[in-house]
């Protein structure tokens, strides 16, 4: 998600507050003792985007790539180029359960072990060359889309800070770490590709390859809403992959990348 869409949900959260408070000046408190209980536990249900952050190996559009590193590849004669490599965003969801330790009057502890699907895409533009004698070259152009889909157990470990409570509603603001695990990044991500010369099929690598494990910085804010039964939160956060995650195979998806990072935004709500 672009920064623009980060500022602008921002903005209509602060909204909703600044409606929200507005209405309940005089409304009496729902739940008054809640934030004065030890712990208490709930769930959550969360939109996400999944995309990646990425380090280019210099000048990866200079460099010429052969067809056994592009197992789609029409001819087995030409030059491959990669002269642009980006991501793509995707939609996903995130269900999880909340655990929240009271640490002082504003200051939580939050453990929010979840399960968050989805998937991310990269577009490849390529551009090949094949020499048909006497001078005549041919070229074309290729643009490619690969999707890597995640299923990733999260563990995030959240310090949330909450603002003074205005009857029922509240404002907070959320940091931590975010141990993952993706259970489906060691998919084989391979084809059969039949060789005409040796008369043979050969397995080849046909997507980008990840590391299983990762660990997110997390920053988010959000507010809480208390109501007669229970405390509902609507909640975004931004998460960074502080390790590089990138597998590196000698394929053409991957060629062109010195790192790789997750990146995610998420849109949750919360009842606790």
């Amino acid at each position: 998600m672009s920064f623009k869409k980060i500022l602008t949900t921002l903005a209509v959260l602060l909204f909703l507050f600044v409606q929200n408070v507005e209405a309940q000046r005089n409304i009496p408190k729902n739940l008054p003792t809640y934030d004065d209980k030890p712990y208490h536990f709930g769930f959550i249900l969360g939109y996400n985007q999944m995309l990646y952050s990425i380090n280019y190996v210099d000048n990866y559009q200079n460099i010429e790539h052969h067809p056994v590193e592009w197992p789609d590849c029409p001819s087995q004669s030409v030059t491959i180029y990669t002269y642009n490599a980006e991501p793509l965003s995707s939609h996903g969801f995130t269900v999880g359960i909340v655990g929240n330790l009271r640490l002082a009057k504003y200051f939580d502890l939050r453990l929010v072990p979840s399960l968050s699907f989805g998937e991310r895409k990269m577009l490849y533009s390529l551009h090949t060359t094949n020499d048909l004698g006497n001078g005549e070259i041919e070229h074309k152009n290729y643009d490619i889309t690969k999707s890597i889909h995640s299923t990733f157990v999260e563990i995030p470990l959240q310090v949330k800070y909450k603002s003074k409570r205005l009857n029922n509603v509240a404002a907070y603001l959320i940091t931590g770490l975010n141990y993952k695990i993706d259970l489906a990044s060691q998919k084989k991500n391979q084809i059969e590709v039949f060789n005409p010369i040796t008369q043979e099929y050969t397995t080849k690598i046909d997507n980008i390859r990840v590391k299983r494990t990762d660990l997110a910085a997390e920053i988010g804010a959000g507010f809480d809403f208390y109501t007669g039964y229970f405390k509902m939160g609507i909640e975004v956060k931004m998460g960074y992959g502080l390790f590089n995650i990138l597998d590196k195979e000698n394929v053409i998806y991957s060629s062109s990348f010195d790192k790789l990072h997750n990146k995610t935004f998420q849109l949750s709500l919360t009842f606790e």
